[in-house]
Parts: structure tokens; C-alpha cells; sequence
């Protein structure tokens, strides 16, 4: 239902985390309505009545039947590639909450809908935003690492910190079948915050599983949908043009996870930079500077908060909006002012980020071949596992195509491992 003053926009899932982005996207100038659809109806309808969207949808068919100009997906993490290629193929944009998919054929299949429709396709990465990822981002474009040859990302969220509530919320009575999912199948906290700060893309793995030993039914082989044991997975990845990047994903683990879930380091030949849960230091030949307070994201105040009075204007919008001051708050929509944020001040940006896709048809930062290259790595790096660790090699889609969301030219199928295509 386009208008004039934006597009429309249907919310597919009801869940926890959707309710964040449907008032993101319901603020936002470039956006008229906000409808929303859930397989459990009653969610749909009391988010809709909490917020005052625009009106629900009987289903996910309905909406792609409706005049919603775009959709977008917080379904169950496995479910996104199959419904992100019905939108598109319906002529919806799509974001698409984490992970663009669970198989290689999955991605190939997206990028295939994207390229043919010229439709956006953007997913929702938070660590592309990630303050530490964004600091990284600029100094590596400055030529202060020199050459990058080594970096690790660590996505460390323990399943007693939030992760059990998320699923018996999602997966109802048999939570236990899905709340094994493979750490690795969900890498772009993790690989977005590396790649999306040094660009390039991983060629090769080896990564090693650990088998989870709590015996409380999660990550048992007999009780999971995905016959998946492994809690806890190191990966290490050859990067094209050399170097590497080593990348931990994390459910059982003695660590804050609630204080920070993503952190980065990187090493260059002339600089370097460590985050740690509470700590950030720039490093080079002749010392070190603790960065900590330029990308740690503020808790979200009102703007006539009493606290704010002697605080520089420069750093005002970002303790109103949630913001680390290494962010561009300037940027944003000024109905984002003191609207809840999350993911260490991500959020805004990825509504902001999607809106201004769709509506300039341009390609998102998180597009389409860049997500690959987010999820592919874990993909490949749970077959490594799998197999004891064995080194394989990582396909690739290649670069986002310039001229827009998928350059409306004619294109050959995204090719698919050993060189056949769709």
C-alpha cells in the first residue's frame, strides 16, 4: 500500500525480538504502515494492538497476496532462505533477520531471486554496526593496520543467559528439538563483525566441535531436529589474499554474556585492536590507547534526562538514541530520537539502513552477496566439524553487482560448490 510518503511494510513473526524492529520501522518518515502476520494469530493481533499498526494478516500467503511493498522476516532462524525467495518471487523487498540461511543451495537461491527481480534484499546483521566493528572500519580504511592478516570474532551467549527463555517462547512444547541448533549455523555476530570491518571473504576451514555434556536434553543427538551435539565450535579460516581468521562460537560459557555477546579483535602489520567484555585498546609500534568510551553503546535516555545536562552536544544523541560515540548519529531519523535500541546500538541503523535501500534502490550494506559471505563460513565450518575437523573449501558468490539491488542484468545462476549451477 504505497503512498507518497513511504512504502508499507509487513512483519513476519510476532516473536520477542520482532516487536523491537516493528516500532523502529513504524517511526521511520520512509515507511506508511506496518502490518504484521504470525503463525499464532493472537501474537499478531496484540502486537499490532500494542503499537497501533496498521492491521494484522491471516498469514504469510495473505500478506505476499496483499500490497505490502516489503516484508520483513523474524521467523525461527532455519526457516528464513525458503521464505525470503517466496517474498521476492512474490515482488516484496525483503529484510531478513539472522541467518540469510542454512545451506548453500539456500543462499544460492536468494541471490539467484535478487539478482532476477532487482528486488532489495538486506539482512539484518547487528555486528556490521557494532561499534567495535565500526571503529575497526574506519581505521582500516585510514591505512592505520597496514596490512590485516589476522582477526577473531567471538559470538559468547550462553544458553543459561536468555537462551532457554528464547526457545521455549519460539519452539513450545518440543523446544528441546530446536534449541539444539548448531552454533555454527548461526556465524554472522561472529564473521559480519570481521568481514564486515576488513571486507574480503573466507576461502578455506577447519574448525573443531565440542560435544555438550549437560544431559538436559539440549544438544542431545536422540532429542535434536538438526542431530546436533556440538554446544561449542572453534573455527579457524584461510582468507582470500591471505591471512586468517579464527571465530568462536559459544553456548556454554563462563562469560557475561548479557554484558557483551560479540567481540573483535584484529592484528595488522602496523596497528592493532583488542575489545574485551569491558575494555578497548588501539595498539601499535609505540604503544597503546584505551578506546574503550568510544564504542561502548550508551543505555538509551530520554532527552530531558537530568544526567544529560553536562554532556557534550556532540555525544548527546548518542546516549539518547543508545548510541557508542564512534557511531554517526547524525544520520538518523529524527523520530528515532530516544526510541528503544539494541545489539550496542545496531537496530537504528538497520531500520534506517533497509528503508533507505528500498527506497533509493540501492543496495544495502548487508546485501545479498555480503550475507553470504557472513553465513557461508559457518555452514561450511559445521561439514568441517562434522568430519573431525577436516579442512574444506568455502564457496563464493562473489561481489554485489554494481547498478542497485541485483543490477537487473542478465546473470548465469549463482554457481553452487564444484562448479555446477542452479
Amino acid at each position: 500500500m504505497s503512498t507518497s510518503t513511504g512504502f508499507s511494510l509487513g512483519i513476519v513473526g510476532a516473536g520477542q525480538f520482532a516487536g523491537q524492529f516493528s516500532k523502529l520501522f513504524a517511526a521511520h518518515p520512509g515507511v506508511s504502515a506496518v502490518y504484521v502476520t504470525d503463525v499464532l494469530a493472537e501474537r499478531a493481533e496484540a502486537l499490532a494492538a500494542s503499537q497501533g499498526l496498521a492491521g494484522t494478516f491471516a498469514s504469510f500467503d495473505e500478506m505476499l497476496a496483499g500490497e505490502v511493498d516489503a516484508v520483513a522476516i523474524f521467523t525461527q532462524r532455519w526457516t528464513h532462505g525458503p521464505l525470503v525467495v517466496q517474498a521476492l518471487r512474490a515482488g516484496k523487498h525483503v529484510y531478513s533477520a539472522v541467518p540469510m540461511a542454512i545451506s548453500v543451495e539456500e543462499i544460492a537461491a536468494i541471490i539467484d531471486a535478487v539478482r532476477e527481480t532487482g528486488l532489495t534484499y538486506m539482512m539484518g546483521e547487528t555486528s556490521y554496526y557494532n561499534p567495535a566493528a565500526v571503529y575497526a572500519r574506519q581505521r582500516h580504511s585510514e591505512g592505520a593496520f597496514g596490512r590485516i592478516f589476522y582477526a577473531e570474532g567471538d559470538y559468547v551467549h550462553d544458553m543459561d543467559l536468555g537462551f532457554y527463555e528464547a526457545y521455549q517462547y519460539s519452539g513450545g512444547p518440543e523446544w528441546k528439538r530446536t534449541a539444539s541448533y548448531p552454533p555454527m549455523l548461526y556465524p554472522t555476530h561472529s564473521v559480519g563483525g570481521v568481514i564486515g570491518a576488513i571486507g574480503g571473504h573466507a576461502v578455506s576451514v577447519s574448525c573443531i566441535g565440542v560435544r555438550d555434556g549437560r544431559g538436559d536434553g539440549v544438544f542431545d543427538r536422540d532429542v535434536s531436529m538438526f542431530d546436533n551435539d556440538f554446544s561449542n565450535a572453534t573455527a579457524l579460516f584461510e582468507l582470500a589474499g591471505g591471512g586468517s581468521m579464527r571465530i568462536n562460537e559459544f553456548r556454554r560459557v563462563g562469560y557475561p554474556s548479557h554484558l557483551r555477546e560479540s567481540r573483535f579483535r584484529y592484528f595488522g602489520t602496523e596497528g592493532s585492536f583488542e575489545q574485551l567484555v569491558g575494555s578497548a585498546v588501539w595498539q601499535d609500534k609505540e604503544g597503546f590507547t584505551d578506546v574503550s568510551r568510544l564504542v561502548e553503546s550508551a543505555a538509551t535516555l530520554d532527552p530531558d534526562d537530568p544526567s544529560l545536562a553536562n554532556v557534550a552536544p556532540a555525544l548527546r544523541d548518542a546516549f539518547v538514541s543508545g548510541l557508542a560515540p564512534v557511531h554517526d548519529a547524525g544520520r538518523l531519523p529524527e523520530e528515532f530520537r530516544g526510541l528503544p535500541n539494541g545489539h550496542e546500538g545496531s537496530h537504528h541503523f538497520l531500520a534506517d539502513d533497509f528503508v533507505r535501500a528500498v527506497t533509493d534502490g540501492m543496495l544495502p550494506p548487508v546485501n545479498a552477496w555480503e550475507a553470504a559471505r557472513y553465513t557461508l563460513p559457518g555452514i561450511i565450518a559445521h561439514q568441517s566439524a562434522l568430519a573431525g575437523g577436516e579442512r574444506l573449501a568455502i564457496p563464493d558468490f562473489g561481489d554485489a553487482p554494481a547498478g542497485g539491488p541485483g543490477a537487473r542484468e542478465e546473470a548465469p545462476p549463482a554457481a553452487l560448490p564444484g562448479g555446477s549451477r542452479r
